[in-house]
């Protein structure tokens, strides 16, 4: 059953800082990513589960496939509210509540570059739209964002007048968007700041990471005072991304200390469904996502890490169902080759221990890559017999 505007209050009220995932809405509008519905209806039930208060389904106002997507949505009965995109257009507003959605965003240029060179019209216009626009949402009984487009490029006084102006129409939050991720963290913090101290509004963080600072983008906002994430599983979006789901959730958990409602263990699973549906690999160093995360090669990591793992490790791998381990090659140490082996019920001597990391040095070089624990057995059953498998002298 649709939620009503106080539901969602009162639902996005439940946490220090509430997610609003956009990765079916502002992740498919990335180049070359297209869901399917059946798996926009699969991210969205994964994003549910996962505790996302709030999911920007789509933009019913395409047609088509894309409002039948946005319509089963809002029927599926999940916890989440269920958001439509529109831009500040009463028809587009009308095809979103249509749709049965609980909670409508309403975008806008606030940027002079994109009122002029864009919109092709004023000031004026804008707040007179803004104010038709949310006014009517509200009259409709929608949970609303405004959303301020292009906001870090945005003259700050007139971005005070049309949070303003959002506010006083019925809006429940401002969306900072930075739209092509020209903002810093120290400008985006002031800038924040005083919206929320001379508005008192809520406001959501959409940061772009062209600049590759969306995460540190959003971070200074919530330190600023904003409640709501906009993000996307893995980053996906708009040309380089948008701030990643898992990122700002553990950044807010262990940086912050903030609850999200959020729950680690199911970000795996959603970072890799939404990979597979995407076509974008999630990369060996993705930070909570990536098989890396909690790989040791350097001998005095892998040494620290063997002796107690928060010498080198930020957070419990459990945490996110990722697992540690320790890789045997170039940089190993000592006590890698040891403890390896020490499992197989081995003892190294002193002189023993020198002479096969040397040879599993000389290994990993020639591979041009780490080496299995089978390997580094075959390498210390050829040192025990006198073999040398790196003797290249002729017969």
């Amino acid at each position: 059953m649709k939620k009503t505007a106080d539901e969602v209050r009162a639902l996005l009220k439940k946490t220090d800082v509430c997610v609003c995932d956009t990765t079916l809405r502002d992740g498919e509008q990335a180049a070359g990513i297209v869901f399917s519905n059946i798996e926009k209806y699969r991210i969205a039930k994964l994003l549910d589960d996962a505790g996302v208060q709030q999911i920007e389904a789509g933009i019913p106002t395409m047609g088509a496939d894309e409002k039948i997507a946005v319509r089963h949505i809002a029927n599926m009965g999940l916890k989440a509210s269920v958001l439509g995109w529109n831009r500040a257009n009463i028809d587009d507003i009308n095809t979103s509540i249509e749709c049965g959605v609980d909670s409508v965003a309403i975008s806008l240029s606030s940027s002079d570059i994109h009122i002029e060179h864009k919109l092709k019209k004023s000031r004026e216009w804008v707040l007179e739209q803004i104010d038709k626009c949310v006014s009517h949402a509200k009259d409709q009984g929608m949970y609303i964002s405004c959303n301020a487009e292009d906001a870090s490029r945005a003259d700050m006084e007139f971005l005070l007048d049309f949070a303003k102006t959002a506010k006083k129409a019925g809006a429940d939050r401002l969306r900072y968007c930075d739209t092509i991720g020209r903002e810093d963290p120290f400008t985006c913090f002031d800038r924040v700041q005083r919206i929320i101290k001379e508005v008192k509004i809520e406001v959501e963080m959409h940061t772009h990471n062209d600049f590759g600072m969306a995460t540190a983008n959003c971070m200074a906002g919530v330190k600023a005072g904003a409640r709501f994430l906009s993000t996307t599983v893995m980053g996906i979006g708009e040309r380089t991304g948008n701030t990643p789901l898992e990122e700002a959730v553990m950044a807010s958990h262990h940086i912050f200390k903030l609850t999200t409602g959020i729950n680690p263990k199911m970000l795996k699973p959603l970072g890799e469904f939404v990979s597979v549906a995407s076509g974008r690999p999630i990369c060996l160093s993705k930070p909570f996502l990536g098989a890396n995360c909690f790989a040791h090669e350097a001998g005095i990591h892998a040494d620290g890490v063997i002796k107690d793992p928060t010498n080198y490790e930020p957070y419990d791998p459990d945490e996110v169902g990722l697992k540690r381990s320790i890789v045997i090659g170039k940089h190993s140490g000592r006590n890698t080759i040891v403890t390896d082996l020490l499992r197989r019920g081995i003892k190294l001597t002193d002189d023993e221990e020198e002479k096969l990391l040397a040879r599993v040095r000389k290994c990993s070089v020639r591979l041009h890559r780490s080496i299995s624990s089978d390997e580094l057995y075959d390498l210390y059953k050829e040192m025990k017999a006198g073999v040398d498998p790196f003797d290249e002298k002729p017969f």
